[in-house]
């Protein structure tokens, strides 16, 4: 069945099954399946339809990319990158007086300066930015949590590991990835003291764990966030 509303159509498929009431189903591919009671009207699902219709379609639309992949970033004037959980547009200023390409947040945008317009050298600006934006954000979290511990991180690295948001290891060194910078404040405080417990517990046992939602109650919501949204975490 497709509905048209607000200027935009949504195909959907309607089953009715032994259930109490109307709900409302995205699978991974995008698809929107409305699952209601037997004998409900079509004008019960339509209402219900036109009251989720924004979360619908940014849900589908949500499910859709991430089915896809990420897709190869433009280096040009409004290509959108993740920074703190939400998409900012780029623009990019040639500056041959700097000594080197930077980037600087600044009303809604990330301003990339370059002394070249090549897109390698507009990439590792952005990487270097992120790099940057995670070591100030992870050294301001472990000071800000540090309170919960009787132990002190050894050291603290920043990498670009392929694997790991953070790890911790035997000698209480942590290492974070330099993508979390693009992830919510809330998420990358979830991942600090994730590695931070590893400090008292390194395995993932019950006393780990019940630690970490000692100081992070709702972390299962946090890691959701990084499970459902890591694969558009690219520069």
């Amino acid at each position: 069945m497709i509905h048209t509303y607000l200027g935009e159509s949504i195909s959907f498929e309607i089953s009715f099954k032994k259930r109490k009431s109307i709900g409302i189903y995205i699978d991974i591919y995008g698809n929107v399946e409305v699952r209601a009671p037997k004998g409900t009207t079509e004008e019960s699902i339509i209402k219900l339809i036109e009251e989720k219709w924004t979360w619908i379609l940014e849900s589908s639309k949500e499910m859709k990319d991430r089915f896809e992949g990420p897709q190869k970033k433009e280096y040009e004037y409004g290509e959108k990158f993740l920074y703190l959980g939400n998409s900012y547009p780029i623009q990019i200023f040639q500056d041959e007086t700097k000594d080197q390409d930077y980037v600087k947040f600044k009303d809604g945008t990330l301003r990339v300066f370059v002394k070249k317009l090549e897109d390698e050298k507009i990439k590792q600006a952005l990487k270097r930015f992120y790099y940057q934006q995670c070591k100030t954000l992870v050294e301001s979290g472990i000071k800000y949590y540090q309170s919960n511990f009787k132990v002190k991180p050894s050291a603290i690295r920043i990498t670009d590991s392929k694997k790991n948001w953070g790890t911790c290891d035997s000698n209480r060194q942590l290492t974070f990835n330099w993508r979390l910078a693009m992830a919510p404040q809330n998420v990358i405080e979830y991942v600090i003291v994730h590695e931070m417990c590893h400090m008292v517990h390194m395995n993932h046992d019950r006393s780990f764990w019940r630690l970490v939602g000692k100081i992070i109650p709702d972390y299962k919501e946090r890691e959701y966030w990084l499970a459902i949204s890591n694969w558009k975490m690219t520069v």
